[in-house]
């Protein structure tokens, strides 16, 4: 996806979030967090988007954190860290410099995508809590969000945090998985395969057809998106294959996106 398409779905799912938390109270639970409640949420993103402005801002992590300059009102918090947030990403370009979790890419652009799919799904979060219908999510930003979600958080994480697998890549199951979505209107259908190995996980795109997969996971680009976080649409997602690979993965899948 481009920067202008990511901000723009940015921009919609924070104004989403934000109508949701005000219709709720700030004590009320958010059953895809559980332990959360509203307050809790709100001031999660405002922490989140004021330590990425800061990223941004500083050029280095910022130190110490978190920063005691939050608003105690959930949402006075969150719309100031969202304008600081948007402040940063309006004066710097995607390729300018800021320091990032993922080695191969130290730039703002990495906090643009990074931040458009966080927003995305504690949209659905606040949403849950507020007891509203679930807006949708975009096919481009759903396939994005699920080529992210593989490829950094499971793939990349799996060599960089080796420590959060405990036992889990002592002995895995090496049989892949096929993460597929439909086609739409706008999108051509898209897969990948991802595989456990003793020194870490594998996650690269593949054929919808892909041959030799031993568990295929089928939806919509917005519901395998949300069943990847956590928050699935009931019975929208199609799992087919071997149980035991679908315990390993979701294991693994678990332990790197805590």
């Amino acid at each position: 996806m481009d920067f202008p398409r990511l901000h723009d779905c940015f921009h919609e799912d924070l104004r989403l979030a934000r109508a949701a938390i005000a219709a709720s109270d700030s004590k009320t639970p958010v059953p895809s967090c559980p332990g959360w409640t509203v307050t809790d949420l709100a001031r999660h993103l405002a922490e989140v988007y004021l330590h990425k402005a800061d990223c941004v801002r500083l050029g280095v992590f910022p130190e110490p954190w978190p920063p005691e300059r939050i608003d105690p009102d959930p949402l006075a918090a969150l719309d100031a860290a969202a304008e600081e947030l948007e402040q940063q990403f309006a004066t710097h370009a995607p390729t300018h410099h800021a320091p990032t979790w993922y080695r191969p890419d130290q730039t703002v652009g990495f906090w643009m995508r990074r931040m458009a799919h966080e927003t995305a799904i504690h949209r659905i979060d606040a949403e849950l809590a507020a007891g509203l219908p679930i807006s949708p999510i975009p096919a481009d930003l759903a396939l994005d969000g699920i080529d992210e979600i593989l490829k950094l958080f499971i793939a990349y994480g799996s060599m960089t945090w080796r420590e959060q697998l405990g036992e889990l890549l002592d002995d895995p199951d090496r049989h892949r998985v096929l993460i597929t979505t439909e086609p739409t209107d706008r999108e051509l259908a898209r897969a990948w395969t991802v595989a456990a190995h003793p020194d870490s996980v594998s996650a690269v795109d593949a054929s919808p057809n892909e041959p030799d997969t031993a568990l295929t996971v089928f939806g919509r680009p917005a519901a395998v998106l949300r069943w990847l976080w956590n928050r699935p649409e009931p019975d929208a997602v199609h799992i087919a294959g071997d149980p035991l690979l679908l315990v390993q993965f979701q294991a693994l899948k678990h332990a790197l996106t805590q």
